[in-house]
């Protein structure tokens, strides 16, 4: 994992590499899953149906939409075990697609769109869009649920040209998502509905198609960029890019599960707050849980023991500091790219770490030898927040919120370092060994 440049150890960027082709493959959260479940089978994971109860030992995993949940159970795992686990989430700010999303103006054919979670609107003009997600068909007398992907450039939101908005200059850009985010896709207003679109990449007909949950997506590829390959550049590094690094981390430990089981959760819906049935507020990390205690023959007393020696890593994405921002940054934290993961910490409670899980990613970053950094807000700024005070709350255990540095969050194109995926997964492994 590690080589030799310019005197000093680095990772390879061959973890930078992998991690690219996996964020090129996951233009949606279903998608995201999809590519997840697609690695752990191929590592002899199985997948369990929602009504199948864990069977110890083993790996295994359940998923559901944009969410999946994935474990290894070893001979020597018990009821009162403790767990470990990397906890992120799949989805990112982007531009969802309408109900009722057939709309016009003079002769131009758009689509409404929705604004999912605190999006860099102005990110989104100028730049080739394609289409993806999952739509549910009519089967018979059933349902079926199809993922989609379309990759060609279909849709675009041009910019107001500078002649015409004479306040830029004074007042910046300000966008209005109902009227200044309406994507352009054709000329012919009559050329057919989205739903007909639809119906035509699944081979149905239109009205077999019941609904749908359908985004756009940047089509810009993921790519190692800046002077000597040192930055990542990619749409979804936040949380992508945390996704797949604790996915990595587990299928190290597949066959070596550690005294500890395992686990990596993707919650879904983190970016607009996480209430839902596969978001951190809700119990599916907890339930499969009691469900794997109740596998390996455990009661209530074994699962509460089991709590006791518990740790989540919530891994997230963190500022960087911003070069041409320095004053919107805390001055005795500053974040570079490149040298290693953020510790984040938040005395508000917007981050769950304390001092006891900063000691053990400390201490797992020591046994990896990457380098660690320790991020805390402005005081004078509101401070974000993650998965890990919810999943504090709900486990009832000791979380860590920790990831990649990176710029440009929740932008359609985000930048990170080419080095610190490889620092992070070492990191990852070495926690969820422990």
């Amino acid at each position: 994992m590690w080589r030799q440049y310019g005197g000093m150890e680095i990772p390879d960027l061959s973890v930078a590499r992998r991690v690219m082709s996996l964020l090129d493959a996951s233009p949606t959260p279903f998608h995201a899953v999809q590519t997840a479940s697609q690695e752990l089978t191929a590592a002899g994971f199985v997948e369990l149906e929602a009504d199948q109860a864990p069977i110890a030992p083993g790996r295994q995993y359940v998923r559901q939409g944009g969410a999946l949940v994935a474990w290894v159970v070893g001979e020597r795992h018990n009821a009162a075990t403790g767990v470990r686990v990397v906890a992120a989430h799949s989805d990112s700010p982007n531009l969802r697609i309408k109900p009722q999303p057939d709309t016009a103006a003079g002769s131009w054919r758009q689509l409404g769109v929705e604004v999912y979670g605190s999006a860099l609107l102005n990110s989104w003009l100028d730049r080739d869009l394609g289409l993806a997600g999952r739509v549910v068909i009519r089967d018979g007398d059933r349902t079926a649920t199809r993922l989609v992907r379309d990759n060609r450039p279909l849709l675009r939101i041009p910019q107001l040209a500078i002649h015409l908005d004479s306040e830029i200059r004074n007042s910046g850009l300000v966008l209005n998502p109902q009227r200044h985010l309406v994507p352009i896709w054709g000329l012919d207003p009559e050329a057919g509905e989205f739903r007909g679109y639809l119906a035509e990449l699944l081979s149905v007909d239109a009205d077999d198609v019941l609904s749908w949950d359908m985004m756009a997506h940047a089509l810009t590829p993921a790519a190692l960029t800046g002077l000597d390959q040192c930055f990542l550049t990619s749409s979804r590094i936040d949380n992508l890019l945390s996704c797949f690094l604790g996915l990595d981390a587990l299928l190290a430990l597949a066959t070596d599960p550690g005294p500890r089981i395992p686990v990596l959760c993707l919650f879904d819906h983190e970016e607009v707050g996480s209430v839902s049935s596969t978001g951190a507020a809700s119990p599916m990390l907890s339930g499969v849980l009691k469900r794997l205690n109740a596998a390996l023959g455990g009661d209530l007393e074994d699962l509460h023991r089991s709590r006791l020696d518990s740790l989540v890593l919530s891994a997230d994405g963190s500022h960087a500091t911003h070069p041409n921002y320095p004053d919107r940054h805390e001055p005795n934290h500053q974040i570079g790219l490149n040298r290693g993961p953020v510790l984040k910490f938040n005395a508000n409670q917007r981050y769950a770490t304390d001092a006891q899980g900063a000691a053990a990613f400390t201490l797992a970053c020591e046994r990896a030898g990457a380098p660690m950094q320790k991020f805390v807000n402005r005081s004078d700024l509101a401070c974000g927040s993650t998965i890990g005070p919810l999943t504090a709350a709900e486990l009832q255990v000791a979380v860590i919120d920790a990831g990649c540095a990176q710029l440009a969050m929740h932008s359609a194109s985000e930048t990170a370092g080419s080095h610190d995926p490889g620092y992070f997964l070492a990191a990852l492994t070495e926690l969820l060994a422990g």
